[in-house]
């Protein structure tokens, strides 16, 4: 019982006995129910919506209403790393790491008002797209494009699956990798066969589960401490029994500012001009040209069904301070030894890894607190937020292999091949994302949400600086951009291999990397690196020859609102040739049999080709899915809305700060 598996075993570390916390009929006739409730949502998903072309599969058909957008928003961006990793880095260091949670209120009105109907007017599917439109050539586009595969590894599929083997490890007392194996089963079973559609109306299914499943934890916790002022005093005395030999008081007593958001420049954890600025940073990249987020906006049917989905998210974006936060500081307060242990083989016994015990925080107040059937549904929670954020990443992850670089090593590729193509390569990330794992389990103390945004901020400014540049300053050009993303990569990769290279250390044994390059806290990174990338990408563009405005007509802000036809400083190469292979393909003469029939209904393939749209109906389409237009009525209603969830960001960082 006490074989291994990159570090983690058959039983619950903590209890040191194979007794399952998920083994009565309640609880599992709850789990059981939610795997049902899922599939036939996706299976609804797939059968009621368009899944034959790349814009029914990708895309929804640019066909979907305010309200899922917004749940599938929210449920993609909180996966179970953010169960865990929130609540282990607030029973760690208190509430200041809810701030990124809140920071959201404020980027997804950018991510809503300004960047998306830039977006729609340039036409575009995924977001290397829109760069190789704006600037032309292949290179940023492919460069993007694997640069966001990489990022999908490093800091989502692997923490996620992570953050979901801890629960199910503490549940289940199951060999994680048949843990992790059966849910990718489930999860890439409707997203390779449902398409956008599916994995959005499932989110939208996950979102409520989620919120009631945590608002029924919290109420638990609360009842078990008292009132906030009781859990603030609890919360301040939680120090562990064992403090260890010569270890530091810093190390084990919780941080006299835990309940402030806003902490010292220099001294704190969280320090707030990286918490104000470097994050916005970090937010931008992520909220406004990641193709996971971005996509979810695209397949609105309209701009005002887009902004109010982006307030929709934002408002859900209040309750993780509440719904997981403060529950991961309640765990700490009644677990103090298990979740606040220092003591490096006192934490290899509770959890398996020495740097600290924070991670369980959330799983093991789940497992010891919630009575019989309440634990099946959050056991379901977290599984629906491992599901909802994995499901996001597949989909989107295969939209940018296929549209981006297959088609570049298969330029004649039809359209079936590209779908097939994405749905296989969802395989080889699964791969890499697994054996990236046991990187993730022991960076940055153990503190998981901490890990996700120091890589983030090693390699998302970059990016961050090209597309706000691009969308807003029309004489950045292609070299401009192309070197300030190779600079900054290089710059971002070597504080990061420095750091995994020393190892990230702990309290206890902290790390031995140059202060020169660790010291400078992963925020305050960010903003130097992105002041550089942007220096960079100004620099070159201004000495070298600009972009005439007849090729960036609603590719930027100052167009935007052109009507003047644009040309593309490229040909959309695969639509070309897919029409020209088209002409050339035939029609089968013979019907195809019942297993033919079955695998093409299964995969969305059409039977039959569509008819050839003529050139006056393929731009009267275009019209149709370019189109930014709103009606003033809900135009003014969304407004008023943004302006409400402004001033709702504006008090809670006031209150709390």
């Amino acid at each position: 019982m006490a074989s291994d598996y990159f570090g983690f075993t058959f039983v619950r570390a903590a209890e040191k006995n194979s007794t399952l916390a998920i083994n009565n009929p309640a609880d599992i006739s709850v789990i059981v129910l939610y795997f049902l409730v899922v599939l036939a949502v996706g299976i609804w998903a797939m059968l009621s919506t368009s899944r034959g072309t790349v814009g029914g599969f990708f895309l929804a058909g640019r066909s979907m209403v305010w309200w899922p957008i917004g749940a599938s928003l929210f449920a993609s961006n909180i996966g179970s790393g953010h169960f865990v990793g929130l609540a282990g880095t607030g029973a760690a260091a208190g509430i200041a790491i809810g701030g990124f949670e809140w920071n959201a209120l404020i980027v997804v009105i950018i991510l809503g008002w300004l960047f998306v109907p830039i977006y729609i007017k340039a036409g575009v599917v995924t977001m290397p797209e829109y760069l190789k439109k704006r600037f032309g050539g292949q290179r940023i586009r492919i460069y993007l494009s694997v640069l966001s595969l990489l990022l999908y590894v490093f800091t989502k599929i692997s923490a996620d699956m992570f953050s979901g083997a801890i629960f199910i490890n503490q549940a289940l007392n199951l060999n994680i990798y048949l843990a992790v194996i059966l849910l990718l089963l489930i999860t890439a079973l409707y997203t390779v066969t449902g398409g956008l559609a599916a994995v959005i109306y499932t989110d939208t299914l996950q979102t409520v589960i989620m919120v009631v499943g945590s608002f029924i934890l919290m109420g638990y916790g609360f009842s078990q401490v008292g009132s906030y002022e009781n859990f603030v005093d609890k919360y301040m005395n939680a120090i562990p029994s064992n403090t260890g030999q010569n270890i530091s008081p810093a190390c084990y007593t919780p941080r006299p500012d835990a309940f402030h958001i806003f902490r010292d420049p220099i001294t704190g954890d969280l320090p707030w001009p990286g918490l104000v600025f470097g994050l916005t940073i970090i937010a931008t990249w992520y909220w406004c040209t990641d193709q996971v987020i971005v996509q979810r906006c695209l397949s609105a049917k309209n701009m005002s069904h887009v902004k109010a989905g982006c307030i929709l998210c934002g408002y859900l974006k209040l309750l993780p301070m509440f719904l997981m936060v403060f529950p991961g500081m309640i765990s700490r307060v009644l677990y103090t030894d298990v979740v606040a242990c220092v003591d490096p083989e006192e934490c290899k016994q509770y959890c398996d890894t020495p740097v600290g015990c924070s991670n369980i925080a959330y799983p093991k107040m789940v497992m010891d607190l919630m009575p019989n059937g309440l634990r099946g549904l959050m056991l379901s929670v977290m599984l629906a937020s491992l599901m909802s954020s994995l499901t996001s990443i597949f989909n989107s992850a295969s939209t940018l292999f296929t549209m981006d670089i297959y088609t570049k090593m298969r330029s004649s590729a039809s359209e079936k091949e590209l779908m097939i193509a994405g749905r296989v390569f969802i395989l080889f990330l699964i791969g890499v994302s697994i054996a990236w794992i046991p990187i993730v389990q022991t960076a940055q103390s153990g503190q998981l949400f901490d890990y996700i945004q120091s890589i983030t901020s090693y390699l998302g400014p970059p990016i961050a600086s090209v597309f706000l540049l691009a969308v807003f300053c029309k004489r950045v050009n292609e070299p401009g951009a192309f070197y300030g993303l190779v600079i900054g990569l290089l710059i971002g990769l070597a504080r990061m291999m420095t750091e995994f290279g020393y190892g990230t250390g702990s309290c206890v044994n902290p790390s031995k990397c140059p202060k020169i390059i660790c010291g400078v806290h992963y925020l305050y990174f960010a903003l130097i690196l992105f002041g550089i990338t942007c220096l960079v990408v100004l620099s070159v563009s201004l000495m070298t020859k600009p972009i005439e405005d007849k090729h960036l007509y609603r590719l930027c802000w100052s167009l935007r609102n052109s009507t003047e036809e644009r040309e593309d400083l490229e040909a959309d190469d695969w639509g070309a040739k897919q029409d020209e292979e088209d002409m050339e393909i035939k029609e089968p003469t013979e019907e195809p049999g019942c297993c033919r029939k079955a695998y093409s209904w299964f995969c969305g393939f059409e039977q039959k080709k569509a008819p050839k749209l003529s050139p006056e109906e393929l731009a009267e389409m275009q019209k149709k899915l370019t189109d930014t237009s709103e009606h003033p009525l809900w135009r003014n209603v969304v407004n008023a809305n943004a302006i409400v969830l402004l001033a709702v960001a504006v008090f809670f960082y006031a209150y709390f700060g």
